[in-house]
């Protein structure tokens, strides 16, 4: 599972809405940060998608990752590049609980809340 969510994290880093779904259950329930969770596989392909387009790029820094038989957690650093080529770089931790390979819970927990008035 631990290359798994190392490949997860890559094709996040690439922007790639439609590889980011295929690490999903089609019934999977994304959290990111305190914004509302979204539900199915293609309602969050759209979701991340519209968070991509609204940035020049993304870079993740893993720092931790506990495996367990149902679940993962991993800790790192991400940074955001914004459109004006400004940057910001904050903590988060992700909790995945697993069906099999596939994720059906998706929950970041992290505040962006400068990401957008910086």
């Amino acid at each position: 599972m631990e290359e798994k969510i190392e490949s997860l994290f890559n094709d996040i880093d690439k922007m790639d809405a439609d590889k980011f779904v295929e690490y999903l259950d089609e019934d999977v329930s994304f959290r990111f940060g305190n914004a509302p969770a979204v539900t199915g596989k293609k309602a969050v392909r759209d979701a991340v998608d519209g968070f991509f387009k609204s940035i020049k790029g993304i870079s993740h820094k893993k720092l931790r990752m506990w495996l367990h038989p149902d679940s993962v957690l991993y800790q790192g650093i991400v940074t955001y590049t914004r459109h004006d080529g400004s940057e910001l770089t904050v903590p988060y931790l992700n909790l995945f609980l697993l069906n099999g390979e596939k994720i059906k819970d998706y929950m970041i927990y992290i505040d962006i809340s400068h990401l957008y008035n910086n």
